[in-house]
């Protein structure tokens, strides 16, 4: 499925993941919950499209889609700063575990994914990430 721009079409899927600062496993339900609502907001006011949201404890993989205007660069910096803030004002406690006052991490993992990707090739990626860590 293409989306369309003024003066293009495009089809850009994007597999991203970004661990909480200090890897910290502060990312229970309510919290997965709080974001997922964010990112409607932000689907809204940017024009991104998150395909599929998921979290583990210490940090989060969503598939998305974007005009390629966006750099994906634009995408980390508009939804890790806006989550950010508005998680430590729907959760004021997170900054007693966070001190530094940053939420996310700086770093980040991004791989585009063809049309036919799917969650199931984040599957793949976690189980990859399990056997490098253990």
């Amino acid at each position: 499925m293409s989306d369309k721009g003024y003066h293009c079409a495009y089809d850009t899927h994007y597999h991203v993941v970004f661990p909480v600062k200090y890897r910290k496993a502060l990312l229970n339900n309510h919290i997965t919950k709080a974001i997922k609502e964010i990112a409607q907001d932000i689907e809204e006011r940017y024009g991104l499209h998150m395909e599929q949201i998921g979290c583990d404890n210490d940090r989060i993989h969503i598939l998305c889609s974007f005009h390629p205007k966006i750099s994906i660069s634009q995408f980390f910096q508009i939804f890790k700063s806006i989550t950010a803030k508005q998680l430590f004002k729907q959760f004021p406690e997170l900054k007693e575990e966070l001190w530094g006052g940053e939420f996310w991490t700086d770093g980040y993992y991004a791989a585009t994914i063809s049309e036919r990707g799917n969650w199931q090739r984040v599957e793949v990626y976690e189980k990859n990430q399990e056997k490098t860590t253990n």
